[in-house]
């Protein structure tokens, strides 16, 4: 079959890029090899029509490469609405890197990586995600200055892991003041899953407003390190989606709210870090909200990050930074208000105010 003229459905059944659900119309998808260096990467450009391309790269030992694949789509269209949601005129992309950081990772494949970058004369520009450090950054900035979130010593404005921790704090206060009346965390139960860069700055947040929290990470020393550090509770239990909590902070990797979890939930807040927590965003953002269970959408609290990388590009300094993540807050109660009243998930409602932003933008740009 000539797959120029296939249907949707036979697209699907082929499997191929096109037919995917998570492909959702992306503009460019770029495979990138190097047989020198070991590099074996993918960039997923989803939307440029708000500005070029923004996300951070991610490198993961995954199983296979159309994980990678499906990964680098979700990451990459879900940055498209991240963006437009907290008012920045970027567009959505996204990249990964076959291959563990720990062992995998050297200059030779990051200034590859960064050359990769640069053949796409900007339409696509990369930061800091997972498995990836400032110092990495730098080393892509010395081939490509389509970079974000470089050290401050080299004129940019650094870890973004902060301010991504900052805005998920705020998301999860305001979450919290819409279903428990009240945004004060002293004494709430809140179970943090995945304790890097991210998710230990919130443990310091929540700790220093007095919430009890309860961590959780494959990563053992970590786990007591910090544990320790901010005298935490280790969750010993055989099922942490039954744990007894207030609140459950997923920042880790996506997905966890799936088929086998969504209904053992017992937090009647769900607020964290990890990009995709919903398998199936349709279908598990609903049984969540007929379970009376309050998700801030995790592209919108998770946003912090992406202001802060953007500030490089819009040149805006600290305050301003800060300015626009404390405005988390305040989306997020607009949002949870915005879904009750159309009777839809609160992950719906994101995507509705978005795309409204991104489709007004195509009117204008079409004008011009």
């Amino acid at each position: 079959m000539d797959a120029t003229f296939a249907t949707g459905k036979e697209l699907q059944k082929m499997d191929p890029v096109f037919g995917q659900l998570s492909f959702d119309d992306h503009e460019q998808i770029v495979f990138c090899n190097d047989k020198d260096t070991g590099l074996k990467a993918i960039i997923g450009i989803h939307n440029s029509v708000m500005g070029p391309a923004l996300g951070g790269t991610r490198m993961w030992n995954y199983n296979t490469e159309w994980e990678a694949l499906n990964d680098v789509l979700r990451l990459s269209r879900g940055m498209t609405f991240k963006s437009a949601i907290t008012g920045l005129n970027i567009g959505g992309g996204k990249a990964v890197i076959i291959g563990d950081a720990k062992t995998q990772k050297t200059p030779q494949l990051m200034r590859k990586f960064g050359e990769f970058v640069h053949s796409l004369s900007g339409r696509y520009i990369t930061a800091e995600d997972v498995g990836m450090e400032t110092k990495d950054m730098d080393t892509v900035r010395d081939v490509t200055p389509y970079v974000t979130g470089i050290s401050e010593e080299r004129g940019g404005s650094g870890n973004p892991s902060p301010v991504t921790a900052y805005g998920v704090y705020l998301g999860m206060k305001a979450a919290a003041k819409s279903q428990f009346g009240t945004d004060v965390l002293e004494g709430k139960k809140v179970l943090v899953q995945g304790i890097g860069h991210v998710g230990e700055t919130l443990v310091d947040y929540l700790t220093k407003e007095g919430a009890q929290v309860t961590i959780t990470d494959i990563n053992e020393e970590k786990l007591y390190q910090v544990a320790s550090k901010y005298n935490a509770t280790i969750y010993t239990g055989e099922d942490l989606y039954t744990a007894d909590v207030d609140i459950y902070a997923p920042c880790a990797m996506g997905a966890t709210i799936n088929d086998n979890t969504v209904n053992k939930i017992k937090a009647k807040v769900i607020a964290g870090a990890a990009n995709n927590q919903l398998a199936d965003e349709n279908v598990h953002g609903a049984i969540l909200q007929e379970r009376g269970i309050l998700y801030a959408p995790d592209f919108l609290i998770n946003a912090g990050g992406i202001i802060n990388v953007y500030a490089e590009l819009a040149n805006y300094g600290k305050a301003e930074i800060m300015s626009k993540t404390e405005n988390i807050y305040n989306t997020t109660l607009e949002i949870i208000d915005f879904a009750a009243k159309n009777n839809m998930t609160t992950h719906k409602a994101a995507l509705t105010i978005a795309q409204n932003r991104i489709d007004q933008r195509r009117i204008e740009n079409a004008a011009k």
